[in-house]
């Protein structure tokens, strides 16, 4: 078996190299706003950008540091410090949390769960991307002014007064040269990543200029040391902080890089391995925490470029990972004069990028429901906990989606005497027993969000009536309330002698009544049909038995 098509070279070093060059100033930019300095962000992307590429189960993945995944991090590196004091006290427990993500998503990926990323409703992550985008943003107006953003939206917009009033206009004008190279540079050429042209032009000026404007600073060369002592110095009083940072870097990590996997299977018609995929970014976040790195994910915009530029394999990653190594061992002397405006300037388009506009332009056209669940999800992620904005918005469009289905199971079924509008084939029922019989059409699953409305309706059956049939053709799947509400159902109605069948009952519902015995404890075999024709005999034969006129020839 051939290990490498050397066919793929060219397009993946291409690729790679186009790739690394977009992920340079933006992995800087990150690493400033994490609050752990450009350093970590290239740290991070190196060995995320290696590692993932290497490891995981999307062939053309760029992975490094991201807009969501910076945030949360930046999140955990400002509770780090208030308990702990400082920066330096607090590394070890913010470095733990980091390395936890990755272990955690490391066991998500042997579990299987990235299969289930797709069940996360369309308003929770659009809410939560729209507010991760709208935090890179607001974060980014002081840097662009010219001074040291605060670390919470909060803050930026209750302190605004301090930097309006100093102002640095160089800053400003930096940023805004910076702003409008990233815009309009590409309808002159896309063969240049518009991002690198705007970091050297905003970079170029500052030095020419000799504008006063805060800059990056020493960055350090050559390789990281290891953090492992101070990892695993961290006060073991803050591991219910340390667990529940890592399980949400872990879960959010998850769905971005999945997420940009989806992504480079539609631009390149090929089938990503999810689990292998976690697994690969788990450990590219694992080492990337030991070496004081950022955590990072897949990257869409450098997994498309990297596309594009004719990158096929796994190499066109690790060549973009390799890249920044080279700048860290050779180049980043010269990464210090970068101004924070200019990196402010780079973030900014890239928060815009982030916003689901087509979630928040049907926000009119949508179910009320999946609107506010979008706002509240938006507003928690702005303004509160990213950790509490995912997790409220979970449970928040699960209770509402089960109310919808429950009113819709509601609508659809009925109760009622065959006397109008009774189905095609019980027409012959319809004719021979009219009030005698009850039948009630049961439509999707019967689940617990169903089952109150379903015993209510059960017990509106009128003392005449005879037989009560309840067809499940439709119901595909009944949980463990549904069963309890049907045995509820069922027991008076049988105290009361009348007779209850079944019919359709579909294979997992079947299994559900005999493991509980319903069936046949409290509905014989008999009376479990495959379809109404069988069930219309047999109850034909059951009322003419139990016929006045029958009982008085006895």
């Amino acid at each position: 078996m051939k290990l490498y098509d050397t066919r793929n070279l060219k397009g993946d070093l291409s690729g790679g190299v186009v790739a690394g060059i977009i992920a340079l100033p933006l992995a800087l930019a990150f690493g400033v706003q994490s609050g752990l300095g450009a350093a970590a962000g290239l740290y991070g992307a190196i060995a995320v950008g290696v590692l993932a590429a290497a490891l995981g189960g999307t062939a053309t993945q760029a992975s490094g540091p991201t807009g969501p995944m910076t945030v949360v991090s930046a999140s955990i590196v400002a509770m780090g410090i208030a308990r702990a004091g400082t920066l330096e006290a607090g590394m070890g427990i913010i470095l733990l949390a980091f390395m936890l993500g990755g272990v955690v998503q490391i066991a998500l990926g042997f579990l299987g769960v990235g299969k289930y990323i797709r069940y996360f409703p369309y308003p929770v992550i659009s809410g939560f991307m729209s507010g991760v985008g709208l935090i890179i943003i607001t974060l980014q107006v002081w840097p662009f002014l010219g001074s040291a953003s605060p670390k919470t939206t909060l803050d930026v917009f209750t302190q605004i007064s301090t930097p309006l009033s100093q102002i640095n206009l160089g800053a400003v004008l930096l940023g805004g040269i910076t702003v409008a190279v990233y815009y309009l540079f590409p309808r002159l050429t896309k063969a240049v990543p518009s991002v690198l042209v705007a970091l050297l032009a905003g970079t170029l000026i500052s030095r020419f200029t000799g504008f006063d404007v805060p800059i990056i600073g020493a960055i350090p060369t050559g390789l990281p040391a290891l953090q492992v002592g101070i990892i695993f110095a961290a006060v073991p009083e803050h591991l219910l902080f340390v667990i529940g940072s890592g399980i949400t870097l872990a879960l959010l990590g998850s769905i971005d890089s999945l997420l940009t996997s989806v992504i480079a299977d539609n631009v390149t018609k090929t089938k990503h391995d999810s689990r292998r995929e976690l697994i690969g970014q788990g450990i590219g976040n694992t080492v990337a925490a030991i070496f004081g790195g950022i955590p990072g994910a897949g990257a869409t915009k450098g997994t498309v470029v990297n596309i594009t530029a004719g990158g096929k394999t796994r190499l066109s990653g690790v060549v973009h990972g390799l890249l920044l190594l080279a700048v860290l061992l050779w180049a980043g002397q010269f990464a210090a004069y970068i101004p924070l405006s200019v990196l402010a300037g780079l973030l900014i388009p890239v928060g815009f990028a982030i916003i689901d506009y087509k979630g928040l332009r049907h926000l009119r056209d949508v179910p009320r429901a999946d609107a506010a669940v979008l706002l509240m999800v938006l507003s928690l992620t702005v303004f509160g906990n990213l950790i509490h904005a995912v997790g409220v918005g979970i449970v928040l469009a699960s209770v509402l989606f089960m109310k919808k289905a429950s009113d819709l199971a509601e609508a659809e079924s009925s109760v009622e005497p065959l006397k109008e509008d009774p189905w095609q084939d019980e027409a012959e029922l319809y004719a021979r027993y009219k009030d005698r019989i009850f039948v009630k059409h049961l439509y999707g699953p019967l689940f617990f969000g169903f089952t109150a409305r379903f015993q209510e309706l059960a017990s509106a059956l009128s003392p005449d009536i005879r037989a009560l049939i309840i067809r499940m053709e439709r119901v595909p799947y009944i949980d463990q309330s549904g069963l309890y509400a049907l045995e509820d159902a069922i027991l008076p109605l049988r105290q009361r002698n009348v007779i209850v069948l079944l019919t359709g009952v579909q294979s997992q519902p079947n299994d559900m009544l005999r493991k509980i015995n319903i069936v046949p404890d409290l509905i014989p075999e008999e009376c479990l049909c495959r379809g109404i024709e069988p069930c219309m005999k047999w109850l034909a034969r059951a009322l003419e038995a139990r016929s006045p006129a029958a009982q008085s020839s006895d």
